[in-house]
């Protein structure tokens, strides 16, 4: 039976007119009239008596009326029930290491708030180890950084990637050339933490290539790398998703390395318990916010990818 059709049933007892009830419904009387009577027919009686002036509720009609009321006023509950489900109060405890803070996270935030109004985000933005570790004891409830995690109470999944690149000052006048390692490290060198996964990586390419005498200087903050590189201080190696702002500016440039820098992997873990529904959302919202930004920037700035290799960190 047609919601629709009850509704029209409720306007036209009130109103006792098929005109004034196809003006209150915006449709024609034809339209009210053909509701009705499908009523009527599937109830297998009539329930208005038709006026030369005005329309009548029959008995039976009258009989009608409150299984109709009944039955309206839960399909009104039920669609504020749904429309308001997403109306979720409390805190979800977010964290992210550094690049993202510095390249999805606006849209991840926007996103959250259209989604839920009155959820409030918690932001903790660390090192992967040190956000497992607080996610693993229960300090955090979702979190975006690059190790698949397995640990019960946990559900862990690949996010994407972010390619890594080479970046310089201008003023070192590096970008004119392809560079191999040796040209690398005849200059300072910005790295993540020790003992990083781009550290690590950093670490095994110039092993690689048979270079034992560079000077790496570990930062723990992305912000701090990138103003050390755009002061001409050294070379860096950076996801190009962080520096959008400062390469369309010219105050640092993508340099041509012959030797491939692997790309930064990104994870996606949160807590499966009681509030495993609203963050199993979350992250579906987080999941639209990668692919919206690896569509819109390309390729070279993100890419979807279940694949987790080395290096993972910051």
């Amino acid at each position: 039976m047609n919601i629709r059709f009850l509704e029209t049933f409720l306007w036209l007892v009130r109103l006792k007119s098929f005109r004034l009830t196809a003006e209150k419904l915006h449709i024609t009387q034809a339209a009210i009239s053909g509701r009705i009577a499908t009523l009527e027919q599937e109830l297998g009686t009539r329930l208005f008596d038709r006026g030369t002036k005005e329309v009548s509720i029959t008995q039976q009609g009258s009989k009608v009326l409150p299984y109709a009321e009944r039955i309206v006023r839960l399909s009104q509950e039920l669609k504020r029930e749904i429309s308001d489900r997403d109306r979720v109060g409390g805190l979800v405890r977010l964290g992210v290491i550094e690049s993202i803070v510095h390249s999805l996270l606006p849209e991840v935030t926007q996103r959250i708030s259209a989604a839920f109004p009155d959820l409030g985000v918690e932001l903790t933005s660390d090192t992967t180890i040190h956000l497992v570790a607080q996610l693993q004891r229960g300090d955090l409830d979702i979190m975006i950084q690059t190790d698949l995690i397995s640990s019960p109470g946990l559900l862990s999944m690949p996010l994407g990637k972010y390619p890594m690149r080479w970046v310089a000052s201008p003023s070192l006048n590096l970008g004119h050339r392809s560079l191999d390692v040796d040209d690398l490290a005849t200059h300072p060198i910005i790295s993540f933490s020790k003992n990083s996964g781009p550290h690590r990586a950093l670490m095994q390419l110039f092993s690689d290539n048979g270079v034992d005498r560079t000077r790496i200087n570990c930062v723990n903050s992305v912000a701090a790398i990138i103003q050390l590189v755009r002061d001409g201080y050294g070379i860096a190696v950076l996801p190009p998703a962080v520096l959008q702002q400062q390469v369309a500016t010219g105050e640092v440039e993508l340099l041509s390395v012959k030797s491939p820098f692997p790309p930064l992997q990104l994870s996606l873990t949160y807590r499966t318990g009681e509030d495993g529904l609203l963050l199993e959302r979350i992250a579906d919202l987080i999941i639209q916010s990668f692919d919206s930004f690896a569509l819109t920037f390309g390729d070279s700035v993100a890419m979807r990818d279940v694949t987790m290799d080395s290096p993972r960190d910051n």
